[in-house]
């Protein structure tokens, strides 16, 4: 049993003032790996305070001296790659496949941060003007459990850049993942209180986070439901706030598309990530034309996603995070089969030979756009086969939805996918490709968030403009 007992607050790992025990699993076989010690409201409040005695010095420190502290960071960060390796396997069920991405991604967000600050424009000459970019001041990022390294990584990569101190609260079911980044993250040796990482719990700590006066900045990644009860617990203090919520996200394969390319893209944009992707690719909108060849490739391509072992090369598709995920996969399954969807693939149970908390990668067919497994975020392998008579009922089936994070063009006409790309209402669409651009904005309309991530827009939600007139004088 591995024990986890220290938060970090102040450069130093200190015992949680918070008493209740969480127990860690292995998702592959459903067993009790682990406990760890969950700080509470006081823990947070230290943490801020600890935050709040770093900022004055750290937000006038300059760009050279915060890029070399990114490099620190992504050098510290990859010198864990084996121990984080280890723990995204055991403790979140990512398959090997996937997991070597989850643990270098991390990395490179430091490098991608430092070279951005390296040209970054901090001081501007607008009209008669002098326009800075300032530091908002303490950041709270409160990160998800299905990239945990990559998010708590990426938003400290931007708060430092901009000037930013940081209070990490990281989701409870990693913290095994979460206790070797911070371990990474001291051994960079930054100044004490530039960041500090409090495991717990949504309520009590989140939500200190959220409301606390001396907490500027809330970047948080998650479900829409919590977006919204942080949004409204930040208002009394007008924090800023970053919000990459859920997503429904279409991939709309078009009637000239090669379907044996279009095909295993549009299966692996819905089961990336064992299917716990908010920007999976779960509704797959098809020609009627093509409906019947669509159907039986994608039946094929299903039956052929492997299930089981993380550790096997093979696996495509690792177990669900917890009981309650494997839990609520299967209550939508068993809903799509209740409301008239056509089960080509997968169903309910888990597939043959698994124990933990796998999932029978499952297609729909005959989906209408107005069902709840069209409708709802599932956050599992579960592919919806929606059919469309032409572009104009593609666009608009693509778009009946609360979400617009991501989306997923596939044609044979690259400069028809991008017509149609430019109609969808999404932070991001991807045409003929499931590629990652770390210098793109990244983020939601609609239900899917507020503000963006990455780049120069992700740095900028961490900073504020100031005018200064008359400096001419």
């Amino acid at each position: 049993m591995r024990i986890i007992d220290t938060i970090y607050i102040d450069g130093r790992f200190v015992t949680p003032h918070g008493t209740e025990l969480f127990d860690l699993h292995n998702p592959a076989t459903g067993a009790v790996t682990g406990q760890v010690r969950l700080a509470d409201a006081e823990d947070a409040r230290a943490a801020i305070a600890a935050a709040k005695r770093a900022f004055p010095a750290f937000s006038r420190t300059g760009r050279a001296e915060r890029i070399a502290m990114l490099h620190r960071l992504r050098d510290a960060v990859a010198a864990r790659r084996a121990d984080l390796l280890d723990a995204v396997i055991d403790e979140y069920g990512a398959p090997v496949s996937r997991a070597g991405f989850m643990v270098d991604h991390p990395v490179s967000l430091f490098s991608d941060t430092a070279e951005l600050l390296a040209d970054y424009p901090f001081v501007r000459r607008m009209g008669t003007s002098h326009v800075s970019m300032e530091p908002l001041g303490i950041a709270g990022l409160i990160t998800p459990w299905n990239s945990n390294a990559g998010f708590i990584c990426g938003k400290l990569a931007a708060a430092i850049a901009a000037g930013c101190t940081a209070v990490i609260k990281p989701s409870e079911m990693s913290a095994r993942q979460t206790q070797i980044v911070t371990e990474a993250l001291h051994a960079a040796d930054l100044p004490p209180g530039l960041f500090n990482i409090v495991t717990g719990r949504g309520d009590p700590v989140g939500a200190e986070i959220a409301s606390h006066p001396d907490v500027a900045k809330i970047s948080f990644t998650g479900s829409t439901a919590t977006g919204k009860a942080i949004l409204r617990a930040a208002a009394d203090t007008l924090k800023r706030v970053t919000l990459e919520l859920g997503g429904k996200s279409p991939t709309i394969i078009l009637d000239d598309a090669d379907l044996a390319q279009a095909i295993p893209l549009a299966v692996n944009a819905a089961f990336m990530n064992s299917g716990q992707a908010c920007i999976a690719g779960t509704r797959l909108l098809a020609p009627r034309s093509r409906l019947a060849e669509i159907e039986a490739l994608a039946r094929t391509a299903v039956e052929a996603v492997r299930a089981g072992d993380p550790r096997d090369p093979a696996t495509d598709v690792g177990p669900m995070v917890s009981r309650t995920q494997w839990e609520r996969v299967q209550r939508y399954i068993r809903i799509g089969i209740e409301e008239g969807a056509e089960l080509l693939a997968g169903g309910e149970g888990r597939p043959d030979g698994t124990t933990g908390w796998f999932v029978r990668p499952t297609l729909f067919s005959g989906v209408r756009n107005d069902m709840t497994i069209a409708r709802d975020e599932i956050f599992g392998p579960v592919l919806s086969i929606i059919a469309y008579g032409d572009e104009e009922e593609a666009v608009a089936i693509a778009n009946d939805t609360i979400y617009g994070l991501q989306a997923y063009v596939l044609s044979g006409d690259t400069a028809r996918a991008r017509r149609m790309a430019e109609r969808i209402v999404a932070g991001r669409v991807l045409v003929n490709s499931l590629a990652h651009d770390p210098k793109a904005p990244f983020g939601g309309f609609k239900h899917s968030g507020i503000g963006r991530e990455y780049g120069s827009f992700g740095l900028e939600a961490f900073l504020e403009p100031k005018a200064m007139l008359g400096a001419d004088a």
